[in-house]
């Protein structure tokens, strides 16, 4: 009796792998996509970046949004960066170099290091500017977790501004192959671990 049952279970698991295996384009892509919370641009009163982009792809999606009409500035979220030069100020050199006018963009110097300390700062940046809208920039694979960061960072703070997510696309990461590459395996680990801590506020 017990060897029967034993054999049923590594038959169960067996064909559990198996299936998994089979599926797992399917199932790798929806955990990427699970990450993604996409408004999609509209008119506001400012976009603001997060920081965290080492490659540009948040900023210069932000600067794009400037030139298109949607929003007349962007709000550039500063915490210190590297050889002591504040993130913000670097993100703005780089978007001149590729031809944005400077005025676009407002630098906002903070020393937060984490995207919930980073909302404090923003939001009461965006009320003391009398902000009603904004679109939110980030990385695609960042804008759920951020969004639900923000909306908690609002209600603690009694209300804020309409905002919408607007997503970056990711030098590695890619919701439909993020597993393809080492870079997207660590990225969407790391922002599916900071998902799930987040939930028990750690």
């Amino acid at each position: 009796m017990w060897a029967r049952r034993l054999f049923r279970v590594s038959l169960l698991i067996l064909a559990l792998v198996v299936v998994g295996f089979a599926t797992r384009d399917w199932w790798l892509s929806a955990l990427g996509r699970g990450l993604i919370h996409d408004d999609g641009p509209a008119k506001a009163d400012i976009a603001v970046v997060l920081a965290g982009d080492f490659y540009g792809r948040r900023f210069l999606t932000a600067a794009e949004l400037v030139r298109k009409g949607w929003v007349p500035r962007v709000l550039v979220s500063g915490p210190p960066g590297m050889y002591g030069v504040n993130e913000a100020d670097a993100a703005i050199r780089y978007g001149v170099e590729k031809g944005y006018p400077a005025d676009w963009f407002v630098p906002l110097p903070h020393t937060a290091l984490s995207t919930r300390d980073e909302s404090a700062v923003i939001l009461r940046a965006l009320k003391a500017r009398q902000i009603h809208k904004f679109l939110l920039v980030t990385s695609d694979f960042h804008t759920g977790r951020a969004r639900r960061i923000f909306l908690a960072q609002e209600r603690a703070m009694g209300g804020g501004p309409e905002f919408r997510m607007v997503a970056a696309p990711d030098e590695h990461f890619t919701a439909g192959g993020w597993w393809l590459n080492r870079e997207g395996r660590k990225t969407a680990f790391l922002e599916w671990t900071k998902t799930v801590t987040g939930v028990f506020g750690i």
